[in-house]
């Protein structure tokens, strides 16, 4: 058995090609309960996945909902299943389920086997001399570097005589979970469509890459992440097709290298998703009383009277998607303008992201708060209107998203921001100080 997880795909999968190797494959997802938090359009990008995935496994893939271990060691004593493979998951909430399954599968006599991750190196795979694990970010990358190649190719072509085992229907499990309000472009997960997205932007995009990736008014980006995030994609297809001699081309590079960090640091520190990394600044002030809430709403909501913030909250809620430029505006304005915990940023964020995972996310969030590894300097505070003058001077980005801007129903700010910096200020030395 295949129990297909953070990798929705039949190309470039070891451990599919592992278990192929044993015999007949029953391909299974699991509709885990704490799937349930996701917004709508992560809803939708999995469905789209999985009736994808359904067609790759020639209609046998199995879909059921509950608790993994549950439902895996039911199927495996009906079924008689002797091994059930997985890709490696190496998050904090994966890695305890799947000791609880590998536990449950042994009490029925059957083995639990992971092979390969979503990742271009595994967390725990990027090391100093010492055996040290790395903290910031660029020494991690060159070594990141150098022991992907020195590792052997993922890269495969879907199996053309793969023995699938079917039992059952998708049916309508996931229809349910599916809303009205998608972007298309952003939750059709197929692989012709994913691969159509790639192709074009390597041809069209990625030779300016650096120039045009921090300007959310231009489609400068490669709209990749949802299906890296769903397994889609292994991150090996699209380092394929990189020259590393070009600037353009490494700039892209880095991306998957910080994506590989993030989830190195959290494979090493799981409390890291939802606690600081710097603990120094636990004792830091932070507002979270009525008024705390209602400020959080106003920003959730996009109506702060900062056009930039409030464009990518709207877009955000519109799409499931924000340009990753205003990702950093929306959290720095949230933590050093409005003084509140970074961590219900980064819970919004998950809900409503399409592409939402929980590395990046959450230290993506430190990052802003200067609370984790390779953080922005805590005195460095973004100004909203300065942003907003550099990567969208003409304000085409927040026209798009804010019909009203020029007129009188749009909010006038919500706070002064100088006056704000300076009390993030006073809050962050208070704390580094103590």
């Amino acid at each position: 058995m295949l129990w297909f997880r953070r990798d929705l795909r039949v190309c470039d999968h070891q451990a599919l090609e592992r278990a192929l190797s044993v015999g007949p494959v029953v391909p299974l997802f699991i509709v885990d309960p704490a799937f349930d938090r996701a917004g709508g359009p992560r809803r939708a990008a999995l469905a789209s996945a999985l009736h994808d995935l359904r067609q790759a496994t020639e209609g046998a893939l199995v879909i059921r909902r509950g608790r993994p271990a549950e439902v895996l060691t039911d199927m495996v004593k009906t079924l008689g299943v002797s091994e059930v493979h997985v890709s490696r998951d190496y998050g904090p909430y994966g890695r305890g389920r799947d000791a609880e399954v590998a536990a449950a599968l042994r009490e029925v006599g059957c083995r639990f086997i992971g092979t390969g991750s979503p990742y271009l190196v595994a967390p725990g795979g990027v090391l100093k001399d010492d055996g040290s694990p790395y903290s910031v970010f660029t020494p991690f990358r060159k070594r990141w570097r150098l022991t992907l190649d020195a590792s052997e190719s993922v890269l495969n072509d879907a199996p053309s005589n793969a023995d699938w085992v079917s039992i059952d229907d998708i049916g309508d499990l996931l229809d349910q979970h599916v809303d009205d309000l998608v972007d298309d472009e952003l939750t059709d997960l197929s692989s012709e469509r994913v691969t159509m997205r790639w192709a074009t932007f390597a041809r069209d995009g990625l030779h300016h890459y650096s120039d045009v990736r921090d300007l959310p008014a231009v489609d400068g980006t490669s709209r990749m992440s949802t299906a890296l995030r769903f397994g889609v994609v292994h991150p090996a297809r699209l380092l394929q097709e990189l020259d590393p001699t070009s600037e353009h081309h490494s700039t892209f590079e880095s991306e998957l290298a910080w994506r590989d960090f993030y989830a190195d640091v959290l494979f090493r520190r799981p409390d890291s998703a939802w606690a600081n990394l710097d603990t120094k600044l636990n004792s830091i002030s932070i507002d979270t009383d009525g008024a705390a809430r209602t400020r959080f709403e106003i920003w959730a909501q996009g109506m702060t009277g900062f056009p930039i913030v409030d464009a990518g909250m709207r877009q955000l809620a519109a799409t499931g998607w924000m340009h990753n430029r205003v990702r950093m505006i929306a959290a720095s304005f949230l933590v050093k303008d409005l003084h509140l915990p970074w961590q219900w940023g980064a819970k919004w964020f998950m809900k409503h992201l399409v592409d939402a995972d929980l590395a990046s996310n959450n230290h993506g969030w430190q990052w802003a708060a200067g609370t984790g590894t390779d953080a922005a300097p805590y005195f460095r505070v973004f100004n909203p209107t300065a942003q907003a003058e550099r990567w969208d001077p003409a304000g085409e980005y927040q026209r798009r998203w804010i019909p009203e801007l020029n007129s009188d129903r749009y909010p006038v700010p919500m706070v002064d921001h100088g006056e704000e910096r300076k009390e993030a200020l006073r809050r962050y030395e208070a704390a580094r100080a103590r």
